[in-house]
């Protein structure tokens, strides 16, 4: 397989498909997958990195079974437990991050759905963020209705984070107490309601790489412009606490291959980022043009300022302040339905 050809081809308008034999992407050699990973990245997002970050609204007791998790009540670890957040925490912390160049904070919620008075208070902290800030507004908040993401857009909130989490052959070997259609469906809902989705997955968990490969075919057919890639960071108490982490190279191999099938989407780099040398930096040499970041964030393991120090060391653009806060293809408005 002439990987640069194929690049070529897809910046000229291919897209690959289920149609098409991709088991290359297992044993290609990785410089030159890399390399055309990063063409088509630089053809379709340019050099601007986009940069999110997100508070735990709601901590802890989630009745899901997911084997990752570690705010699963399955589980036995000694993760934090708190009921939603002040809004003045909540607004505070979206402020600080708007101050250091972050473009885009979401609240983020355990649970199968958030609800009830605590659904009400995190509309409330929306529409204030919305009049005091200008970063753009996310919400993971699970299984929401039709009529809660309607309010939720109109109190300001323009994209929806809701992982698949891995291929639909795979998932219901990490989780039961819900099903992949329920995130299918959940995804197009809010695609309906006219906002945009960030979906992505975690990989590390026992999956094969066409399970991988199959969960990239799904994201593009569901025309998702933000996908976020996790690399398990097993943790103690969880059923998977004894799985292996992923090495450098099988990482990579991930991101660039995501990149060659949603070639317009932004690839954004999530957990597991202290398993890539340089604080990640090969993963933005091989097709990444996105991040989640945060200085609370131990699940990258980097800081706002120390992610915009290196981006910034590679030539690329990052922080609200410079230029455009949406590349042309690759902002996750532009996947909206």
């Amino acid at each position: 397989m002439d990987l640069m050809k194929l690049a070529d081809e897809i910046i000229g308008g291919r897209r690959l498909s289920e149609n098409d034999d991709l088991s290359f992407f297992v044993t290609c050699g990785i410089d030159e997958l890399c390399e055309g990973a990063d063409k088509i990245r630089g053809e379709f997002c340019g050099d601007r990195v986009d940069l999110c970050s997100i508070i735990s609204g709601r901590s802890g007791l989630c009745p899901e079974n997911c084997k990752y998790c570690a705010q699963s009540v399955h589980s036995k670890t000694d993760c934090a437990v708190h009921p939603f957040l002040r809004e003045d925490e909540i607004v505070e912390a979206a402020r600080r991050n708007q101050e250091e160049g972050v473009d885009r904070f979401a609240i983020v919620t355990a649970g199968r759905a958030l609800s009830g008075e605590e659904f009400e208070r995190a509309v409330a902290c929306y529409e204030r963020m919305k009049r005091e800030l200008k970063i753009g507004l996310c919400a993971s908040m699970g299984f929401l209705t039709r009529e809660q993401f309607r309010r939720l857009k109109n109190a300001g909130v323009t994209s929806i984070h809701n992982n698949i989490e891995t291929s639909r052959r795979f998932f219901p070997n990490i989780c039961t107490t819900h099903t992949f259609d329920m995130k299918i469906a959940t995804i197009r809902t809010a695609q309906e309601e006219g906002l945009a989705v960030c979906s992505g997955g975690i990989i590390g968990l026992g999956e094969t790489f066409a399970d991988r490969i199959d969960m990239a075919l799904t994201l593009s057919g569901l025309g998702i412009r933000s996908i976020p890639i996790n690399a398990l960071m097993a943790i103690p108490g969880t059923p998977l606490e004894g799985q292996k982490p992923l090495c450098e190279d099988e990482i990579i191999r991930t991101l660039a291959m995501f990149r060659f099938v949603n070639p317009e989407a932004n690839i954004r780099l999530a957990a597991g980022r202290r398993l890539i040398s340089g604080n990640g930096r090969r993963a933005f040499e091989s097709g990444c043009s996105a991040s989640i970041t945060g200085n609370m964030l131990t699940t990258t393991g980097s800081t706002i300022q120390a992610d915009i120090a290196m981006l910034e060391s590679m030539g690329r653009k990052v922080g609200r302040g410079s230029g455009s806060s949406c590349a042309p293809s690759c902002c996750p408005c532009s996947g909206r339905k």
